[in-house]
């Protein structure tokens, strides 16, 4: 791959001096005290390349950007057995939306909205005897960091404001969509929604998307290649919740958002790329994450389509 490192600066520079419009997600407490002006970029090839600029190595929040990793948790699990449980339909609704479950009796629209992710983690709970430490250690092992921990102080101000999400937890679960408590599934999901990563780890950590279900560097096989050929595929059309489209005909790759301001992308067979800026639009995506990858794409011309 070309050297990226000149066009990363010149569109982190461009993206930089533009305004820094949004809001950061306030509903969440903890997330409301992070710093706005934050911006980091990584990007890693899959010959193990590390391209940066700015708050690279900062952590942050990843939030709904580790509900691809419980989908791949499961899928190399239980694999194609996991779409009796959802679908794999663009939602076209907000993330957090009651409305379709009860029209489609409780059965989510997808894994990446939070009903599906609920589901997920229902599943997770089912598959392990103890499903915190369990999918701790699968997302250190896909990682590399091995003293990765949740952030309690997250779970635990995301457990004291999420009414939505246990509301959601509690309608799937009358539609006997959910096997355990309501209570233990939704602190698995809290906690998932917790983890904490930099640019520069979360980049890497998406690598295997980009590589046939294969870690960079190690070469350890976290999903088959079908298996991520549909993660991507998933990411490409739910990764963005009601702004996927936009997202595809603007940057024209998978990825997947978190309201933590955090944006990941991938181009298989090349690249995984991380971006982090707080403040969010009103589909809750990263304002600049998307102003970056669009300019970005656009330079490099490198997409999926």
């Amino acid at each position: 791959m070309i050297d990226c490192q000149p066009i990363v600066d010149k569109t982190y520079k461009k993206v930089l001096a533009m305004e820094n419009s949004g809001n950061v997600a306030s509903y969440i407490p903890e997330l409301a005290k992070v710093d706005d002006t934050k911006f980091g970029v990584c990007l890693t090839t899959q010959t193990g390349e590390v391209f940066t600029a700015g708050d690279a190595t900062v952590k942050f929040s990843i939030q709904s950007i580790a509900k691809v990793l419980s989908l791949s948790l499961v899928l190399s699990k239980i694999g194609d057995d996991l779409w009796k449980r959802m679908d794999f339909e663009p939602s076209g609704t907000a993330f957090n939306s009651l409305v379709q479950l009860e029209s489609e009796n409780g059965i989510p629209r997808n894994p990446l909205i939070n009903a599906g992710a609920i589901v997920v983690c229902d599943i997770i709970c089912e598959l392990f005897d103890n499903p915190k430490e369990a999918l701790l250690d699968y997302i250190r092992e896909v990682s590399g960091i091995e003293d990765l921990r949740y952030s309690e102080n997250i779970a635990h101000s995301e457990q004291q404001t999420g009414y939505r999400n246990f509301a959601l937890a509690n309608f799937i679960k009358s539609f006997n969509n959910i096997k355990n408590t309501c209570d233990q599934v939704t602190d698995l999901y809290f906690h998932l929604c917790s983890i904490e990563m930099t640019c520069e780890q979360l980049s890497y950590t998406f690598g295997f998307l980009a590589n046939r279900g294969k870690q960079f560097n190690t070469g350890k096989t976290i999903v088959t290649p079908n298996q991520a050929k549909r993660i991507n595929a998933i990411m490409q059309t739910c990764g963005f919740y009601d702004e996927a489209g936009e997202f595809a005909y603007k940057v024209g790759l998978p990825g997947k958002s978190g309201v933590g301001g955090g944006m990941v992308a991938i181009l298989p067979g090349s690249y995984a790329i991380a971006v982090w800026s707080p403040k969010l639009n009103k589909q809750g995506n990263s304002y600049r994450g998307m102003k970056f990858l669009q300019y970005f794409t656009d330079e490099t011309q490198d997409t999926v389509f």
